[in-house]
């Protein structure tokens, strides 16, 4: 297999498993905290089995390279996870997919901003579009719908510490992101166990928070975060879109959540924007290949 199929089949796995997400956190019902708790540590279990499966004592050097840079990618994720979880309870799972695609637009600005690279032009135009499709969003979760401006909000701050996340890992490309991820589900864990009212899990919630700690979390971490090293960002990109399609497709089929026109047209702006501008990435990529290269 070439190393592009193994990269769009280690994606596309990736963003399937993730998909029912936020489906299987509102069917689990339990508090913000609680699910937190179990989500970190089934990642950081899973994760770190794997790793000890898969390089043996390799694994013990592959924890101790991520340094502090590993360390800085656990409390963003941490941030976000606490962001994630506040947003899928308390607005529109459709919202919260939504803005969670507009990922890639605060990465370019935090390369902007704080990286000091430049922005191209077709970049800054996704901006303006993605920042009006939010609005869209935004304008239906104001205006009586089934949304919250909180909610909204919280779905942005997850973004933005992915972005920073992905951002640690582009300076120091040495550090291998699946072992920073198990650091990053034992610090949120951690963060969980101080705060959060209980750990009991309800019978009934039992088996969704075990297919979200074992199974969802851990899964689409790994493989996502193995994704860009097969293949060009902008190809990553344009998969994960798909995990705002299907997300929620599912939430309105199982639990009949439909999004409204506002989500549905924001939603439509934020997707359509981010996917030609990946398209077009994607075409300069292929472009500036050397001819007779892979």
């Amino acid at each position: 297999m070439s190393d592009y199929a193994k990269g769009l089949l280690i994606t596309l796995t990736g963003v399937l498993i993730l998909s029912p997400d936020v489906l299987l956190i509102r069917l689990a019902g339990v508090p913000e905290w609680t699910l937190m708790f179990w989500r970190g540590l089934g990642m950081a279990g899973m994760i770190t089995l794997w790793l000890v499966a898969s390089r043996g004592r390799a694994a013990l050097r592959a924890f101790r390279g991520v340094g502090l840079a590993g360390l800085a990618i656990g409390l963003s994720y941490t941030i976000g996870n606490v962001s994630f979880l506040y947003s899928v309870g308390h607005t529109l799972a459709a919202n919260t997919l939504f803005i969670l695609a507009t990922m890639p637009v605060f990465s370019a600005l935090i390369a902007r901003f704080v990286l000091g690279q430049p922005v191209p032009g077709r970049t800054k135009a996704t901006i303006l579009a993605v920042l009006g499709g939010i609005g869209l969003i935004a304008l239906g979760s104001a205006g009586g719908g089934q949304g919250d401006l909180l909610g909204d909000l919280a779905a942005m701050v997850t973004a933005l510490s992915w972005a920073v996340i992905f951002a640690i890992a582009g300076q120091k490309r040495s550090l291998s992101m699946v072992p920073a991820m198990a650091i990053a589900g034992a610090v949120a864990a951690c963060a969980a166990l101080l705060l959060a009212p209980g750990l009991a899990v309800p019978a009934t919630s039992a088996p969704f928070v075990a297919l979200i700690a074992l199974v969802v979390t851990p899964g689409a971490t790994a493989l996502l975060s193995l994704g860009p090293r097969y293949l060009p960002p902008a190809d990553v990109s344009l998969i994960m879109l798909l995990e705002a399609v299907f997300g929620p497709l599912l939430v309105w089929l199982v639990l009949r959540e439909f999004p409204g026109a506002w989500t549905l047209t924001g939603g439509a702006v934020v997707l359509g924007a981010l996917s030609l501008n990946n398209l077009a990435g994607l075409r300069d990529q292929r472009g500036n290949r050397p001819a007779g290269g892979p």
